[in-house]
């Protein structure tokens, strides 16, 4: 890696984490709330969301953030089956009702349980994974677990399991997890390390990262992913997918 793509890195990443790039990003949506679950609930459903034009998804996840009378954790908790008739017709793409029904199942049954939805992606031993992927391959088996789950919705919840470069799940995760004094990311987990990410990795960033020299591997798949975080830790091993902002806002520059 020359100095040079170091130097624009490291530019361009101080230039993107900062708060005047939230309102136009899928992560205002957890930003509009200040309870932990409902940040928790909204950031993983726009995440989920995010793919189509920035504008359309914050659109759709307010839409859902709606239905749910701005309260994700107590709708999530509290809701009766007359209250699931207003999400019928809610669709994004191939998103439809009947996957919103089954996150709703999901949230339901899980905070019944648990505090926080960091616990739906820890593994034994989480201290000692080089990665997340082993959280990523728990968490999916455990979404898609419950009873009455729903064969279509799978594909909405990636695993490294299937090679998936798990953009979405990975996004979420640094939402959650990194923690740094800009204001973008949440940094409200604690149990899985900012050095354990794995750089979402869209067409967008595989792009950019492709003509940096940054990625050698011809397919786009999960072992990609962990070829372009390699690389980036090289640069910062605390924290390597904090150049997400540097990759996805020469992106969206037009850079390449």
């Amino acid at each position: 890696m020359t100095d040079s793509t170091v130097e624009l890195l490291e530019q361009k990443y101080a230039q993107y984490n900062r708060p005047d790039f939230i309102p136009h990003d899928p992560i205002s949506i957890p930003h509009r709330f200040s309870r932990r679950q409902d940040i928790e609930i909204m950031g993983f459903w726009a995440a989920v969301l995010a793919w189509g034009q920035r504008k359309t998804i914050i659109n759709k996840s307010l839409e859902l953030a709606t239905l749910m009378d701005d309260a994700p954790y107590d709708f999530a908790l509290n809701h009766q089956d007359g209250d699931l008739k207003r999400f019928l017709a809610f669709k994004h793409r191939t998103f439809n009702a009947t996957d919103t029904l089954y996150f709703l199942h999901f949230f339901q049954d899980f905070y019944k349980k648990n505090d926080s939805l960091e616990s739906a992606f820890l593994v034994e031993n989480q201290i000692g994974q080089t990665t997340t992927e082993q959280s990523l391959i728990s968490f999916h088996d455990r979404f898609c677990g419950l009873e009455y789950f729903p064969a279509r919705t799978r594909k909405h919840i990636a695993t490294p399991a299937h090679r998936s470069t798990c953009k979405r799940l990975n996004m979420f995760l640094r939402w959650m997890v990194r923690q740094d004094d800009r204001g973008v990311d949440f940094g409200i987990w604690d149990k899985i390390s900012p050095a354990q990410l794995v750089m979402p990795c869209d067409v967008h960033v595989d792009r950019v990262a492709r003509h940096l020299g940054l990625i050698q591997r011809k397919p786009t798949d999960w072992q990609t992913a962990l070829e372009l975080t390699t690389a980036l830790r090289k640069l910062d091993p605390a924290d390597p997918v904090k150049y997400d902002f540097a990759l996805f806002g020469l992106g969206i520059e037009g850079f390449v």
